[in-house]
C-alpha cells in the first residue's frame, strides 16, 4: 500500500507541476529529476545503512518521514498554496529518504522468511515493488480525474499507516536476521570489489541502468502522450495508466512464478520491452496507445522482476544491503539524467520521439550486453553462473 501511495504521489506530483507550469515539460523532467537526484549520489551509502541496523527500526523511521511530506504537500496543494518550487523541495526531501528506505525494504523480505523461501519471496517483493510503479500511477490518474491532485497526495499520506501497523505487529524473534556489519571504513569498496569480481552482476547492472534510465521513463511520457498528443484529460491519463497496470500485473504474476531467472529472460525481456516502447510511441490514437502499452507492462516488470531476483539471489546475506543500494542506484540513480532529457527532447521534437528515442537507446544497449556476454569467456548465457564456476572464471 505505501510503495503504491509513493507512485501514485509521483504521478500527481507530475500533474500538479504541469497545471503550474502551464504544460512544461522541462519542469515536469526536473521534478522528476529532483526526486531522484539523491539515489544518484547517496544510493551506496542507504545500503550501507541497510547493513549496519535493524532493517525493521529503519523502515519504521523512514514509512513515517515519507508519509509527513506526503502530507504536507497535500496540505499546500489543498489550500492553493502551493508553488513551484515547494514541489521541487519535497521532491528533492522525499528522494534523500527513499535513498534509505528502497535498499532497506529490498534486502528486508528476505529476512522476514527465512532462506528455504529466499527465493520466492524476492521474486514476489520485486513484483510487488515493481507493480506498485504502475498501479500507483494508475490510481493517481482515477483519483485526480474524479477528486483532484490534493486527494492524491492525502491518500498517500494515510496509505504509511497501514505500513507503520504492519511493522508493529510483527515479531522480531521470528524473523531472520542477516549478520550486521560493524561501523568501519572501507565497505563501500568492499560492496564495489564483491560485484566487479562477478560478472553475473555487473554485466546485468550495466543492462538495467541504460534500460531504466532512457527507457523506463514512463511517469513522463504518459503525462505528456495523454495530455499533449492525444489531448485527453487527466481521466483518460489514468485509464492509460490502468492498462499498463493490467499489463504489469501480467508481467509480475509470471515474474514470480519463476524461481531463478536467467541471463536469457533478462536480456529477451530487456529486447522486448525496448521492441514495444518503439512501438507505443509510433502508435497513430489513443485506442492503440492503450493496446500497445500492454505488452511494455508485461516485458518492463519482467525485466525488472527478473533483474532485481538474480541480483538478490547471487549475493551473500551480509553483502545484501550495499548491493542493494547499487541496484538500486543504477534502476533509478539515472532518472536525474533520464527524465529531464525525456522533458527536454519531448519539448524541442515532440513526445513521440522522446518516447522512440528511449526505445532505440534500451536496444542498444541491450544488444550490447549481450555481445559482451557472448564473448566473455566462461560465461554462460542461458542461466547464471554458480559460485564453483565463478571462482574457476575470476581465477
Amino acid at each position: 500500500m505505501s510503495n503504491t501511495g509513493s507512485w501514485m504521489q509521483r504521478v500527481a506530483q507530475d500533474w500538479l507541476v504541469l497545471q503550474l507550469t502551464h504544460d512544461s515539460g522541462t519542469a515536469l523532467g526536473l521534478t522528476t529529476g529532483l526526486q531522484f537526484l539523491p539515489l544518484l549520489l547517496f544510493s551506496l551509502w542507504g545500503g550501507v545503512i541497510a547493513d549496519r541496523y535493524s532493517k525493521r527500526g529503519i523502515l519504521m523511521a523512514t514509512q513515517t518521514a515519507m508519509g509527513a511530506l506526503a502530507l504536507l504537500l497535500g496540505v499546500l496543494a489543498l489550500t492553493g498554496s502551493v508553488r513551484i518550487w515547494q514541489v521541487y523541495l519535497l521532491a528533492f526531501a522525499l528522494g534523500m529518504v527513499t535513498v534509505v528506505d528502497n535498499p532497506t525494504r529490498q534486502a528486508f523480505a528476505v529476512e522476514m522468511v527465512g532462506p528455504e523461501a529466499m527465493s520466492n519471496a524476492i521474486a514476489l517483493n520485486s513484483a510487488v515493488f515493481n507493480l506498485a510503479r504502475i498501479v500507483g500511477p494508475a490510481v493517481a490518474g482515477l483519483v485526480i480525474g474524479l477528486v483532484g491532485t490534493p486527494a492524491a497526495f492525502l491518500l498517500n499520506a494515510a496509505s504509511y499507516g497501514a505500513v507503520l501497523i504492519g511493522l508493529k505487529l510483527m515479531r522480531p524473534e521470528e524473523l531472520y536476521p542477516a549478520r550486521r556489519v560493524q561501523c568501519g571504513g572501507g565497505q563501500l569498496r568492499e560492496a564495489l570489489s564483491y560485484v566487479r569480481a562477478r560478472p553475473g552482476l555487473w554485466m546485468p547492472l550495466i543492462l538495467i541502468f541504460f534500460v531504466s534510465t532512457f527507457g523506463m521513463n514512463f511517469q513522463v511520457t504518459t503525462a505528456l502522450m495523454s495530455r499533449s498528443v492525444f489531448h485527453t484529460g487527466a481521466s483518460a491519463f489514468g485509464f492509460a495508466s490502468a492498462v499498463f497496470a493490467l499489463g504489469a500485473l501480467g508481467g509480475a504474476l509470471l515474474a514470480a512464478r519463476r524461481s531463478r531467472p536467467t541471463l536469457r529472460l533478462l536480456l529477451a525481456t530487456s529486447f522486448a520491452f525496448s521492441i514495444f516502447e518503439i512501438i507505443t510511441g509510433m502508435v497513430p490514437s489513443y485506442l492503440t496507445f492503450l493496446v500497445a502499452l500492454v505488452p511494455t507492462g508485461v516485458a518492463m516488470i519482467t525485466f525488472t522482476t527478473a533483474a532485481n531476483s538474480s541480483t538478490q539471489l547471487n549475493t551473500a546475506p551480509e553483502m545484501r544491503g550495499r548491493v542493494m543500494g547499487l541496484y538500486m542506484l543504477v534502476l533509478l540513480g539515472g532518472t536525474p539524467i533520464g527524465a529531464p532529457l525525456v522533458g527536454w527532447l519531448a519539448e524541442v521534437s515532440g513526445v513521440r520521439l522522446s518516447l522512440i528515442a528511449g526505445g532505440v537507446i534500451s536496444l542498444l544497449a541491450t544488444v550490447i550486453i549481450a555481445y559482451l556476454l557472448a564473448r566473455n569467456a566462461g560465461v554462460r548465457v542461458r542461466r547464471y553462473l554458480r559460485p564453483a564456476e565463478l571462482a574457476r572464471l575470476t581465477t
